[in-house]
């Protein structure tokens, strides 16, 4: 059974995320006023391509996979939203069936706001039009990053990205080594490697030759940041030249 409330470490990733963080007091309150929870786990389905869209989400732990089936039937991420993220809004606004699968990676809560408060929220809030504009245009900016950096820059630069990005968004600092950082969102090699639109393989050899510079460490549950500094060096390396 879902359970109504959010706990305090899942209000606090909603209330500091940085879009929402950017609202008013007023707008604020409406959306959590009129907002209901849902907890996941780990695999389960939360929305299937092809789905109306019935809701605004946001992501208030773990993380929430975004996926497609390619013409093979394999399985492919494109993306994971973290928490203090808001998504599904495409959707409401031109009317269409959701065009991706989202499933939870790990204990996940969502907050949810049914298309019809999201509709009503916008009416009493002009301001909420200029946030989505925002919002909408920091998405495009990140796509077009994404594209350049596919097209641009070699797999290692790309993968050196993409730790830095995981570091950010789920980043535990070391107790016995505050130099280091352990990244919290578990992910097999073939789901970076999916992210990255490598194969498993190429990504297995990068990731060996950051941990012998020192720069990472692989273990059994997961990558530990040992070099920050050196990941940012191997991310700019191919733009400096």
């Amino acid at each position: 059974m879902d359970d109504p409330i959010l706990t305090i470490d899942e209000r606090e990733a909603i209330n500091g995320g940085r879009w929402f963080s950017s609202l008013s007091p007023s707008l604020r309150h409406d959306i959590l006023r009129c907002a209901y929870v849902q907890r996941f786990k780990d695999g389960e389905l939360i929305a299937a391509r092809g789905d109306p869209p019935e809701q605004w989400i946001a992501c208030a732990k773990g993380a929430v996979r975004v996926s497609s089936t390619s013409i093979s039937g394999k399985q492919i991420t494109l993306t994971y939203v973290e928490p203090g993220i808001w998504f599904g809004d495409v959707a409401i606004f031109d009317g269409d069936r959701r065009t991706h699968d989202a499933y939870a990676h790990g204990e996940t809560t969502i907050l949810c706001v049914a298309k019809a408060d999201f509709r009503k929220i916008l009416a009493a809030h002009v301001e909420l039009y200029e946030a989505m504009l925002r919002l909408h245009a920091r998405r495009i900016r990140q796509l077009y990053g994404l594209v350049e950096d596919l097209n641009t820059l070699p797999l290692r630069a790309r993968l050196a990205k993409q730790l830095l990005h995981l570091v950010r968004s789920y980043g535990v600092s070391s107790l016995s080594d505050g130099r280091e950082v352990r990244i919290g969102l578990q992910l097999a090699q073939e789901e970076l490697a999916q992210l990255l639109g490598a194969s498993r393989q190429r990504v297995n050899q990068e990731l060996k030759a950051m941990e012998r510079e020192d720069a990472i460490r692989i273990e059994p549950g997961g990558l530990v940041v040992r070099n920050r500094e050196a990941l940012m060096r191997i991310s700019e390396a191919d733009l400096e030249k």
